[in-house]
């Protein structure tokens, strides 16, 4: 099975500084769902692996976050793609979880659900810790520079097999034409 992991903001959808708090403020970016929808139809299983914080910091709620998610969906599905699970984390960085990236529990997590290898499993992501949660299992770190990524990029500090690319939309399309 080929199965590729998306972080979700600044990946799939716009990021904010003051994080993505509703529906209305969860808006695709461009050719991401057409990504998405290409990945799907070359026989790529998507999982999006999502730290959200904004839960624990009361911004919003459990509600809100379904009905983004709810929104991704049938945007991706409207496109001719299909997400095939979300896995989230709800807590602060100060949590003490195992599941908040750059720890690699939601990847270890999506592995064990769908029964893929770890070696050589990518994930793309816009930011350092994104990139840290896959380097960490053996994975395949992939960056964007929507989101933060183009800051990731100038900051440095990469892990060694990182692959860079302008967009989900490229990103996809590497996956699509090398595996």
């Amino acid at each position: 099975m080929k199965l590729v992991i998306l972080d979700r903001d600044g990946v799939i959808n716009e990021d904010r500084d003051d994080f993505v708090k509703n529906t209305i403020e969860w808006v695709p970016l461009a050719h991401s769902l057409e990504a998405i929808a290409n990945l799907t139809q070359s026989g790529w299983r998507v999982v999006v692996a999502t730290n959200q914080s904004g839960i624990a910091r009361g911004l919003f709620d459990m509600h809100a976050l379904n009905a983004m998610h709810d929104k991704m969906h049938r945007l991706v599905n409207q496109a001719g793609g299909r997400i095939d699970a979300v896995v989230f984390c709800p807590h602060a960085a100060d949590h003490g979880c195992e599941c908040r990236k750059p720890l690699p529990g939601m990847v270890l997590e999506i592995a064990e659900r769908f029964n893929v290898k770890l070696e050589g499993l990518p994930l793309i992501g816009d930011s350092l810790r994104d990139l840290e949660a896959i380097a960490a299992v053996g994975g395949q770190p992939m960056l964007v520079k929507t989101g933060k990524g183009a800051k990731t990029l100038a900051k440095g500090g990469l892990p060694e097999s990182t692959l860079v690319f302008n967009d989900l939309y490229d990103a996809a399309e590497h996956l699509i034409n090398h595996h």
